[in-house]
């Protein structure tokens, strides 16, 4: 089984989002494991990319500040390396397919195998050329996430066909961002996703309340929080630990 299946196993899952190297990699290692242990159950670790198209201007000045910072992607995974020795939480990489087909596919997937990504995220990657990259993500038993966006509803059942780790439900159009109001009709895009694959399904952009996450998760399995988490690392940059620890520490004890 999957380690990402095995962060849904018997409970609704919380997924956070954060930027490596934002303030510092030293940082981010620090602020993942106080992650884990606030109570997350998968972390999705974004690769700081200088045209970042799906993102809004919280997550887009987090990725200045990292590679400013000296970020790049040899450091990142030897920064996971670290933290894989402190926790087996599941770990996903969100990045573009620019730094991924630059560094190499088959060198990119063995190195995060190598220091125990579980999964991949690619925003900007068409479905018609899912193919290139998925052959050599499975020759690493790395699962390649679907995005299922709220216009792709007539596609679902091409789209999610044969989907793996869990599908990211796009929960508005546009970019990323915390919203106050989700209008979305997630509920009868999640029926239509069900219909074809038994593969968890969990909710990102704009959710950063327990209201909000409440009332999605009782159709989703879990939720993913980026730009609020993000945005108390801007607020309180190398302190943020210990609140970022709260912050998840309340989403978990309101929607459980």
């Amino acid at each position: 089984m999957s380690k990402i299946t095995k962060a849904f196993e018997n409970k609704k899952a919380f997924i956070g989002f954060l930027t490596a190297g934002d303030p510092s990699l030293k940082k981010t290692e620090e602020f993942i494991l106080a992650m884990s242990k606030a109570g997350t159950d998968l972390i999705e670790i974004g690769i700081p990319f200088s045209d970042p198209i799906a993102e809004g201007e919280v997550i887009e000045r987090a990725n200045i500040r990292a590679l400013k910072a000296g970020a790049t992607t040899d450091k990142i995974f030897d920064m996971v390396k670290n933290i894989k020795r402190e926790t087996d939480i599941p770990l996903v990489f969100l990045t573009y397919i620019n730094p991924v087909f630059i560094y190499g596919y088959d060198r990119f997937f063995n190195n995060c195998k190598i220091c125990g990504i579980d999964g991949i995220i690619i925003p900007d990657l068409p479905f018609e050329e899912r193919p290139e990259v998925l052959c050599v993500a499975e020759k690493y038993e790395i699962d390649v996430i679907t995005l299922i966006a709220p216009t792709s509803k007539d596609r679902i059942q091409t789209l999610v066909k044969n989907s793996s780790g869990f599908i990211y439900l796009v929960s508005s159009m546009g970019v990323t961002g915390v919203r106050n109001e989700i209008n979305t009709d997630l509920n009868s895009i999640i029926k239509d996703i069900r219909h074809v694959t038994d593969t968890k399904i969990a909710v990102g952009f704009g959710i950063s309340e327990p209201e909000q996450a409440k009332k999605i998760l009782t159709h989703a399995d879990g939720v993913i929080v980026g730009s609020a988490i993000v945005k108390i690392i801007d607020e309180f940059g190398n302190d943020a630990s210990e609140k970022l620890s709260e912050y998840i520490r309340k989403m978990k004890q309101d929607i459980s």
